[in-house]
């Protein structure tokens, strides 16, 4: 008798439980298709080629809501892969994102190694089949300062950058162990390099009457070497254009070293909510302000 009412029990149990199923099912059809309606209206306006993002306030909706530590970055991984969903089915071509900067290695050591394992898991994560890049045909792009990184991270990005090398359809720009001051210097750097390089080719090294037939040679005056298109082609971030709108949560309007060189004509967003509380409200009404602004953007773009 106990064995049929504890067979009943787990038939009920498992019919309550596809039931539940089949009802998160349906609101996850219905939500799709009031989104592709949404995207769909729009669409008839431009739509933005770059978004990035300052994923800020993790740690603060942690402590704002009694969470362990770490849980806030968890989360704020799952509105992460919210945001590119809705970016992806937008038909954005370029997603940008803060995931760590140079000074956060300055953070408690404890801290550091435990975002450095969660980084580590959610590289991992990219390379599965079923993966959001892989559904949207997104190639992986990390940002930064890589040498930096302990080398479990390093060669998860190296895995992660090859097996998602194909994908063509968007590219998903990755900022880790990444300041703009640090890409800007390694620029510089690089560009003196090549110049240097150059310079030596043409035989002309070592006197200044040699470095004067050299800017001729190469069609430059005076000492002005190096111009902006080769600080440029040198930058981390070559791979994609300059950001049509920045996001930054928290309400913060500061952009903590975050692409300084390429924002100089990108709309600025900054909604007071915490990163891991970010929703397509925020996305479709920063979307709204950039279609808005979008001849002022193009003006000012062009003006550069």
């Amino acid at each position: 008798m106990q064995l049929v009412l504890l067979g009943g029990s787990i038939s009920r149990a498992s019919v309550m439980t596809e039931s539940r199923d089949n009802e998160n099912s349906l609101i996850r059809r219905v939500a799709s298709f009031a989104r592709k309606c949404l995207f769909g209206i729009l669409s008839v306006g431009p739509i933005p080629n770059h978004i990035a993002f300052i994923m800020d306030g993790n740690r603060r909706y942690a402590k704002k809501n009694n969470l362990e530590e770490g849980a806030g970055h968890k989360l704020g991984f799952t509105a992460l892969m919210s945001m590119l969903r809705y970016c992806y089915e937008l038909n954005v071509k370029y997603v940008t994102i803060y995931a760590f900067s140079i000074d956060n290695f300055k953070r408690r050591p404890e801290e550091v190694q435990s975002l450095m394992e969660l980084i580590r898991e959610k590289i991992e994560g990219l390379i599965k089949e079923e993966s959001i890049v892989n559904q949207y045909g997104v190639r992986v792009h990390f940002v930064g300062d890589l040498k930096l990184l302990d080398e479990s991270v390093r060669l998860a990005a190296k895995r992660a950058m090859v097996a998602t090398s194909k994908n063509s359809k968007a590219v998903l720009s990755i900022c880790i162990a990444y300041t703009s001051t640090n890409e800007i210097m390694n620029a510089v750097k690089q560009s003196c390099e090549e110049k240097w390089e150059e310079h030596k080719k043409l035989g002309s090294c070592g006197t200044t009457n040699g470095l004067i037939d050299y800017a001729e040679k190469v069609g430059r005056k005076g000492n002005n070497f190096i111009g902006l298109s080769d600080i440029e082609r040198h930058l981390y971030t070559r791979v994609t254009p300059p950001p049509d709108i920045l996001v930054r949560t928290s309400g913060e309007t500061r952009l903590s070293n975050f692409l300084l060189w390429q924002s100089a004509s990108s709309l600025l967003y900054s909604p007071s909510v915490l990163w891991p509380e970010i929703g397509l409200r925020h996305l479709v009404w920063a979307i709204l302000n950039f279609q808005r602004n979008h001849s002022y953007f193009e003006k000012k773009r062009k003006q550069v």
